[in-house]
């Protein structure tokens, strides 16, 4: 057996090979000697050859078999040994191998090196140039050092003079905190006439609708009331023509007028006496009232006197008091009669102007004048009544004042408040022209 190694593939491998010569003689002598011997040892006591000579072929096959014994042990020891140096070997070449990397690695860190000290170089040169500018720079930093000293100590006493503004703000944020509280009491009041805001919006809004469908009407009527523009101006003017004979009638009017009132003055004289003699009357009334009352307890008591008289006297069926009141009930209705009268008496005659207003009025605009009388607000019926006629409702009062100012002199209805009322000097003749055309 011999150890040879394969450069190629790095791995040793065990051959056989043939035993030496000079092996084989050395076991021959090896044999012939431990014949000798045992064959001496035996044949010396006993003298017996056969003995002798098996205990020397005894003696050779023992001693071969221990040579072999201890040659095949050093064999495995060698083969052990052959193991172990081959995983040495591989163990040295992964090792080489690590090694030549490592010294590629080094020579190129090497190399790195030499670059970054030459780098390093050049930057110690640059560090004492700046340090050059530091020293430079330190001394300027010194002057500096001083002045912003300086400015320290004024930057303290603007700092106390903060701490003062600090503490005169704080009063003044209390006092902001204190304004903030009674804005947002004032911002809820605010809100509050902001939902009544949007009631009145929404009210507007239904007034916008309304207008709109008066504008629709208006649509309608703009070529009917063109025609009566043109109508209207024709008749201007020969209303012009009117006026100036108007004029002289007037100067007539006012005398007669003033005639008119000088009676009016004299029948309000009278009917402040008549109110006068009503409330004597209604006094006397309620004083014989109350004699009425006391003479029916006093006439209540005779009576149940009598009843309790004839109980005890035990007076027949037959008999009867009859008993008659004093006619006080007859009194009263007559006097009451003669106040009806007398209230009634008052004049309600026309005069003849309200009497021409009427026969000018038409139908449609006589109810209008009874729906402003009779309703709190008659803008609806109004409204039906020009939708009826095929008119505006404002074109409707319009006609009717000047109706009015051509008959009166002026004008029945206020027309500048938002519902249209009648004025109060001409309510009672209004409402005397109803109930009579009625």
């Amino acid at each position: 057996m011999t150890l040879t190694t394969n450069h190629a593939h790095n791995l040793t491998t065990l051959r056989p090979r043939k035993m030496p010569p000079a092996i084989v003689s050395h076991q021959v002598i090896l044999g012939i000697a431990a014949f000798s011997v045992s064959f001496g040892l035996s044949l010396v006591p006993n003298w017996d050859f056969s003995k002798a000579f098996l205990s020397g072929i005894i003696t050779v096959l023992a001693t071969y078999s221990a040579a072999f014994l201890v040659d095949k042990r050093r064999r495995t020891d060698e083969l052990k040994i052959v193991g172990s140096l081959q995983r040495r070997i591989r163990d040295l070449e992964a090792l080489k191998s690590r090694i030549f990397r490592e010294i590629e690695q080094l020579e190129e860190y090497k190399n790195l090196l030499y670059t970054e000290t030459q780098q390093l170089e050049k930057q110690i040169g640059d560090c004492r140039n700046q340090r050059d500018g530091l020293h430079r720079d330190i001394g300027t930093f010194a002057a500096q050092k001083k002045q912003i000293e300086s400015e320290v100590n004024n930057l303290k006493n603007e700092f106390n003079n903060l701490e003062n503004s600090h503490i005169e703000l704080n009063n003044s944020y209390n006092n902001l905190i204190i304004e903030k509280r009674k804005l947002e009491l004032n911002c809820n009041v605010f809100r509050a006439e902001i939902k009544q805001i949007q009631i009145q919006i929404d009210i507007c809004k239904q007034e916008k609708k309304e207008l709109e469908n008066d504008l629709i009407l208006l649509g309608r009527l703009k070529p009917q009331l063109e025609e009566k523009l043109y109508e209207l101006r024709l008749e201007s003017q020969n209303r012009e023509m009117e006026i100036s004979k108007q004029n002289d009638l007037l100067t007539q009017i006012t005398t007669s007028r003033n005639n008119l009132e000088n009676t009016i003055n004299t029948l309000e004289i009278k009917t402040l006496e008549q109110k006068s003699e009503i409330n004597q009357l209604q006094n006397q009334i309620s004083l014989l009232q109350e004699e009425r009352d006391l003479l029916q307890n006093q006439v209540w008591e005779l009576m149940q006197m009598e009843t309790i008289n004839s109980n005890c006297e035990i007076l027949p069926d037959n008999q009867e008091n009859n008993v008659e009141l004093f006619p006080f009930d007859e009194l009263l209705q007559t006097l009451d009669i003669d106040i009806i009268d007398t209230e009634h008496d008052q004049p309600t005659n026309l005069p003849t102007e309200w009497h021409n207003l009427l026969e000018n009025l038409s139908a449609y605009e006589i109810q209008v004048l009874k729906a402003i009388l009779e309703k709190d607000n008659p803008q609806e019926t109004i409204k039906q009544i020009a939708e009826a006629n095929i008119t505006m409702p404002n074109l409707l009062i319009d006609a009717i004042n000047e109706i009015a100012n051509q008959a009166i002199g002026k004008s029945i209805i206020e027309t500048k408040s938002e519902i249209p009322e009648i004025i109060e000097e001409h309510l009672l003749n209004v409402k005397t022209m109803i109930s009579k055309y009625s």
